[in-house]
């Protein structure tokens, strides 16, 4: 993807950039990021916001975990959440 192509699907899925430059997701949503190089796919699941240098990309999940990888090899960007469900409780409740 190109910068302008990502930054236009992280407005579309209502991301907020930051001062740092960190787009951010709306409370309870997250992104999966689809990446691809040399035949071999990667999906990047539960993240909270998405940072673009150039041509780097570095995601930040949930659980504060980082990635790097090219722009030019993301493919997708897919919404998770979002809907106001907060997921199963543990036990029987």
């Amino acid at each position: 993807m190109t910068q302008e192509q990502l930054e236009a699907v992280l407005k579309q899925l209502s991301a907020k950039l930051d001062k740092e430059g960190w787009w951010t997701t709306p409370e309870g949503s997250l992104l999966t990021l689809h990446v691809a190089h040399g035949g071999a796919s990667l999906a990047v699941s539960r993240i909270e916001s998405v940072r673009i240098d150039g041509a780097l990309v570095t995601t930040r999940t949930h659980r504060k975990e980082m990635h790097c990888f090219s722009r030019d090899d993301v493919f997708a960007v897919a919404s998770d959440g979002g809907g106001g469900e907060k997921g199963r409780r543990p036990g029987f409740g």
